[in-house]
């Protein structure tokens, strides 16, 4: 298939040639107004050479990226645990071909090119990072794009929670983001306050299928008063008992993060 051909058929079925098993997803639901989600996933160096990704991040590639009409761009570092060295960078792309044409136009950028020198330029006994994973994700129909939370004007405190939901089966990762759109289950989100600031089904990375969505938190004490709320909600009860939505997940990973100081979320 020819490249054109290629970008022709994404814009048609909205990331179905990118997974099988997004295509019943595709077929049912426009695709418009809904992002794709890079999301990378960086194991940094220790020490002081994280500032040259950081750095990298802050004065090269996301002003590139908002160049190019992608933004916000959101930086996170995690908060603690086994997986402290790595730093999770959100880019949300207008679509699979702005996606696709990203690498070569940044490529193509002097003032990129510049400020990004001692990231490209970096050797193998002084790498700017050990190695990043991307994954791309596909905005859900009731959520079809990034919600920047308010405390990220005059970069207030917040936390974030990342998680990501593994099923066994094709069928059951479908029905669980029907669960959260057709269900409700992102009505109820909204309703109690527990603030989502994006959700994506994943069409390619590790441990598929599964979905990922970010939450927002003034801190951990705010986050724990608000997922009580969720769970006691007779919305979520009668949701969470409805017999259509039994066990469509069989896996759950969660990660607490803090943004960057130059995060855009």
């Amino acid at each position: 298939m020819k490249r054109r051909d290629f970008l022709k058929t994404s814009s048609i079925a909205g990331g179905a040639v990118l997974s099988s098993w997004a295509a019943g997803e595709a077929m049912a639901q426009p695709t418009s107004a809904r992002e794709f989600y890079e999301l990378r996933t960086y194991e940094m160096q220790t020490g002081d050479r994280k500032a040259v990704l950081n750095g990298y991040l802050e004065k090269a590639f996301i002003p590139a990226l908002n160049r190019l009409g992608s933004r916000p761009v959101g930086v996170f570092s995690v908060v603690s645990g086994s997986n402290g060295l790595n730093l999770y960078v959100l880019v949300p792309h207008a679509s699979v071909e702005a996606f696709l044409a990203s690498q070569a136009k940044l490529a193509a950028d002097a003032e990129y090119l510049e400020a990004a020198a001692p990231y490209l330029s970096a050797t193998i006994d002084n790498p700017a990072y050990t190695r990043y994973e991307s994954t791309l994700l596909w905005a859900f129909k009731n959520a079809p794009r990034v919600r920047v939370p308010a405390e990220t004007a005059g970069n207030k405190p917040r936390i974030f929670e990342l998680r990501i939901y593994e099923s066994h089966s094709e069928t059951a990762a479908l029905k669980k983001i029907e669960m959260f759109n057709e269900g409700g289950e992102i009505a109820i989100f909204d309703k109690v306050g527990l603030r989502s600031v994006f959700f994506g089904q994943t069409l390619i990375g590790r441990r598929q299928p599964n979905l990922v969505y970010l939450t927002v938190h003034q801190d951990m004490a705010a986050r724990e008063k608000t997922w009580e709320d969720f769970r006691n909600s007779p919305d979520w009860k009668a949701l969470s008992t409805n017999p259509a939505y039994a066990n469509t997940v069989s896996a759950i990973t969660v990660v607490f993060l803090r943004p960057t100081a130059y995060s855009q979320i």
